[in-house]
């Protein structure tokens, strides 16, 4: 029997998210929606053959919704995930869990006491078949240990309601957790520069910001943050090892030879860039509640990048190496 699910939120990631599930993905489709913005909400509900809820809360508390996507305002995750594992509901929450660890560390303990895992974070770089190269040649220690991780995430422009600390909290949130999934080893501290900025940013944006971690192993990781790069939606990570390095390549299906010049796109936007990996992570989803084995990026590794996170900024507001520590792992996420 397909899965009935709810949406709350209908901005972009959501309706791309709707979409998705009811044209790409097999054993689900979208019964309800819930947004702010009612007349979108609305219309959108009209069109799909759904109910609109004028809240989240009333979504999920619907006989009509078996599942729940959460992909609101960032500030509001934390109490539709709090809501969904009230009713024992699964639910897929896009990033951030919740906008710091305090508030990822309650939606934790509200899972153990739960009992069962029932949340899962839209951390999709894992999905990734990049990424997932990069943890097979790191997991079979193809060129020997991992030493190094030189990365970068670059968009080609951020408008002025991106702020300084949203390089990290909407940004760098996708590598806190992608690079911890890839080494399956913690992090140890933090520090943040920030150099010379673009002429292309704002006052309130200081572009682009560099970050330094440590994990347990002593493993250095590089990730520069620039998101008004201008040519484009450029995600690096070059893993240097033991006795050679791997690093992602820009996906493209074509390249172009004409006036003495050989060359590849480059994606525009996330959309374009990771499309297959959100369709992959939707599908695993599905897939993984129906057969009873939630397997996808969990309450914990949301805190973990919240921790991350946390130390991030400080490190960025002191300029002082920040240390990082997490408490031991519920048994419930081992």
């Amino acid at each position: 029997m397909d899965l009935k699910v709810g949406v709350i939120g209908t901005g972009a990631i959501g309706i791309e998210h709707i979409k998705r599930i009811n044209e790409k993905v097999q054993g689900a489709y979208v019964t309800a929606v819930s947004d702010i913005n009612v007349e979108q909400a609305q219309r959108l509900a009209n069109q799909i053959d759904a109910v609109f809820f004028e809240t989240g809360e009333e979504l999920i508390a619907s006989p009509d919704v078996a599942i729940v996507v959460v992909t609101s305002w960032d500030p509001t995750h934390e109490k539709y995930v709090l809501e969904a594992i009230k009713h024992g509901k699964y639910v897929f929450c896009e990033k951030p869990l919740a906008t710091d660890s305090a508030g990822c560390k309650r939606i934790v303990d509200a899972e153990v006491k739960a009992g069962k895992k029932l949340v899962q974070v839209g951390f999709m770089r894992r999905y990734d078949r990049g990424y997932i190269e990069l943890k097979e040649a790191i997991e079979t220690k193809k060129f020997g240990e991992p030493l190094m991780l030189h990365c970068a995430h670059r968009n080609p422009t951020a408008d002025e309601n991106y702020l300084t600390p949203m390089a990290i909290i909407n940004t760098g949130i996708h590598e806190l957790d992608a690079l911890r999934w890839l080494l399956q080893e913690d992090y140890v501290s933090a520090q943040m520069i920030l150099p010379k900025q673009t002429s292309f940013t704002h006052e309130k944006l200081h572009d682009p910001q560099m970050l330094i971690l440590e994990t347990v192993s002593g493993v250095h990781i590089d990730l520069e943050i620039f998101v008004n790069c201008q040519f484009g939606y450029d995600i690096k990570c070059d893993v240097v090892c033991e006795t050679g390095e791997i690093g992602l390549e820009d996906p493209a299906y074509t390249h172009v030879k004409a006036k003495g010049k050989n060359y590849t796109k480059i994606a525009p936007d996330w959309q374009t860039r990771f499309v297959e990996a959100y369709d992959y992570e939707f599908e695993l989803w599905i897939r993984s509640i129906q057969t009873g084995n939630l397997n996808g990026p969990t309450a914990w590794d949301g805190y973990a990048a919240a921790v991350t996170m946390d130390a991030c900024g400080k490190a960025r507001d002191t300029g002082e190496r920040t240390l990082i520590q997490l408490p031991e792992c519920p048994a419930l996420y081992k």
